[in-house]
């Protein structure tokens, strides 16, 4: 399969890393989540090429995750502003950089720490099971098909065609 067709599959992984997969794409998240709005200073930020960053804008404004939003009229001029598909990127940010946190620091510590305002409390991302706020962890957790592979697989069965668009780990939920 082609990076280009990488929507198209049925999983929810595939279908987001078409949009935030790219390798600037998440720091121009990021950027956005501190406050950077305009063009110039997201190319300042990140020392991206004009080109590549009106590409990036282009596709999260076309996703959704970004709006354009006039902020002078002459010269018209936008600023992107994070949607609330965007904001539900937050958890995703904060998940990466504890990760990168605790693996990637080189042992100099964490470049950024969070404050929860709330409690005024450092914080970190935790991943706890929306049902009875247990942590998760990799092993207490097991996959099973959803609603739409469900419906794949039963479409597929039907016509008699092969299950290979469901993932091969899935499969065995058949």
């Amino acid at each position: 399969m082609r990076w280009d067709d990488i929507d198209k599959q049925t999983c929810s992984v595939a279908r987001s890393l078409s949009v935030v997969g790219e390798r600037w794409t998440m720091l121009i998240i990021r950027d956005a989540f501190l406050g950077t709005r305009r063009f110039d200073q997201f190319q300042s930020n990140l020392g991206i090429t004009r080109h590549r960053l009106s590409e990036r804008l282009g596709k999260l404004v076309e996703a959704g995750v970004l709006v354009k939003v006039p902020y002078n009229d002459r010269p018209l001029r936008y600023e992107y502003r994070l949607t609330r598909k965007g904001l539900g990127l937050y958890p995703v940010l904060l998940t990466l950089a504890r990760w990168g946190d605790e693996w990637m620091d080189k042992g100099e510590g964490a470049p950024m720490e969070y404050v929860h305002q709330r409690c005024g409390q450092q914080t970190h991302a935790v991943l706890t099971c929306s049902e009875c706020n247990e942590p998760l962890r990799p092993e207490e957790v097991s996959p099973r098909l959803g609603p739409a592979l469900v419906k794949l697989a039963e479409q597929l069965g039907e016509s008699g065609e092969s299950f290979d668009e469901i993932p091969p780990l899935l499969r065995r939920s058949l």
